[in-house]
């Protein structure tokens, strides 16, 4: 087939025009950036490009269209007598359970945070409303950078009720650089976490974000919006996340549900 063929490995009856090979390169992008982020590549290296012609039986100005768009996100590059590799790794964070994002990344690599703030500050109005504490009231705030094995990879901005913050803050600096804040806050009140209320949307990031995470201008990161209640309902940690959109996949199976 020639270049510029319509071919993109699906057949059938057709609706409306051809699809252009911008098309046909986005839908190849769609399936190996998820082949990338389950790590489905041996060593990281993706098949050469005549493999993957037949894999999509489309052309391969499409295929290295398709992997030109990988490596402008950073997830591939092309290496002199290797072919093309996965660069940017990335985690998965499951979407059916209460656990921190250290607690599911300790699996993968080292996780170590960089603490940017830990004192006693007046609540916001808005934060103490979700706190449920009265207005003015002072909470803890914890700003905590994480990398996992070096790389910056979430910013996050943590309010804490008192009974459970200043005894946080009190387990001191070692504690917040190495602990989850779930962990830190289920020893600090003697009880476990119950349930979480969470919020996610893809942003831009503002300049000052992408600084901090060590991203170019402009790129898209997952704003999470999460709180966290004491088993008995409480509401004891707000948290305000941005995680580097790039680098982390949100997973979770999902079950049909059934009528009656």
């Amino acid at each position: 087939m020639d270049a510029d063929d319509g071919g993109d490995g699906h057949r059938g009856g057709a609706v409306g025009d051809g699809p252009t090979r911008a098309d046909r390169a986005r839908r190849v992008a769609h399936v190996l950036r998820g082949q990338v982020v389950r790590g489905a590549f041996p060593g990281g290296v993706l098949p050469d490009e005549r493999a993957l012609v037949a894999e999509f039986g489309t052309s391969r100005n499409t295929v290295r269209e398709a992997l030109g768009l990988l490596r402008d996100e950073g997830l591939v590059e092309r290496r002199r007598g290797v072919g093309t590799v996965v660069v940017g790794r990335t985690y998965e964070h499951p979407l059916g359970e209460l656990s921190g994002l250290a607690e599911v990344l300790q699996r993968h690599g080292t996780v170590v945070n960089e603490v940017r703030a830990a004192r006693i500050v007046r609540a916001p109005g808005s934060v103490a409303r979700r706190l449920e504490l009265p207005e003015g009231s002072r909470a803890v705030y914890l700003e905590r950078l994480r990398r996992v094995d070096g790389m910056p990879l979430s910013l996050d901005c943590t309010y804490l009720i008192p009974e459970v913050g200043e005894p946080v803050l009190a387990l001191g600096s070692e504690r917040l650089e190495n602990r989850d804040v779930f962990e830190l806050i289920e020893r600090a009140a003697g009880r476990p976490l119950g349930s979480a209320e969470v919020a996610v949307r893809a942003v831009v990031a503002d300049p000052a974000t992408c600084a901090v995470l060590g991203m170019t201008a402009g790129g898209a990161v997952l704003a999470v919006d999460r709180l966290t209640r004491l088993a008995d309902g409480r509401p004891a940690d707000l948290e305000f996340i941005h995680l580097r959109g790039d680098r982390l996949t949100l997973r979770a199976r999902l079950d049909r549900a059934r009528e009656g």
